[in-house]
């Protein structure tokens, strides 16, 4: 396995996180409803995860170090682990394991079958990120997971139709967003060699 320690320290980064808000929880630390917070806070780390997994390509594109790829697909399954717990902590700590109440919750907050739309597009990218899958599927696994794009989407669409009475926090991760897809775009993807190129000789010279 390549860049070991890396890894280890990604999924360290990743792992933590849930597990400090469940001590927070538990202490009751969160306020006065840590249920909320827990979810909104599992929520949010979804969409930050997802970030950062979209820029794992990028990163690799300007500084050349193949170690952001090598932990791309884990930063991937971290994204559908948190929006699992997300669910789960919505199902346990909202509805109160009572699913005669979602048909009034969905009513009431039809963000939340965005939210759904989602998680599904993330359940597919999850269960066929293996290298089986990619040779199964061939040509058309790049074509599923595009699907990733959705779920930005999808996801920006589903805190803003939460969060929209203070939109300053939203508009960060839609620009974090908006620039990680610009910089996706051929145009400016056959340039960003171009420019670690250019860096190259002066590093040399160095």
């Amino acid at each position: 396995m390549r860049y070991p320690f890396w890894r280890i320290g990604v999924f360290i980064a990743t792992a933590i996180w849930p597990l400090f808000w469940l001590y927070q929880a538990w202490g009751d630390m969160l306020g006065p409803d840590p249920g909320k917070v827990l979810v909104d806070r599992l929520g949010l780390g979804t969409l930050v995860l997802l970030l950062i997994t979209l820029s794992m390509t990028p990163l690799q594109k300007l500084t050349g170090w193949p170690g952001w790829i090598a932990v791309r697909r884990q930063l991937g399954l971290w994204c559908f682990a948190y929006v699992v717990l997300h669910l789960s902590g919505y199902t346990a700590f909202i509805l109160g394991f009572d699913w005669s109440q979602l048909g009034i919750e969905l009513r009431k907050r039809p963000y939340i079958i965005v939210g759904g739309l989602g998680f599904l597009c993330l359940l597919a990218l999850a269960v066929t990120s293996n290298r089986y899958s990619q040779r199964r599927l061939g040509s058309r696994w790049k074509k599923l997971h595009r699907l990733v794009y959705v779920v930005l989407g999808l996801g920006l669409l589903h805190m803003l139709w939460i969060v929209r009475a203070d939109l300053k926090e939203w508009a960060i991760y839609a620009s974090i967003g908006a620039l990680l897809l610009v910089l996706r775009l051929p145009p400016v993807t056959r340039r960003i060699p171009r420019l670690t190129a250019k860096k190259a000789p002066s590093a040399r010279k160095a």
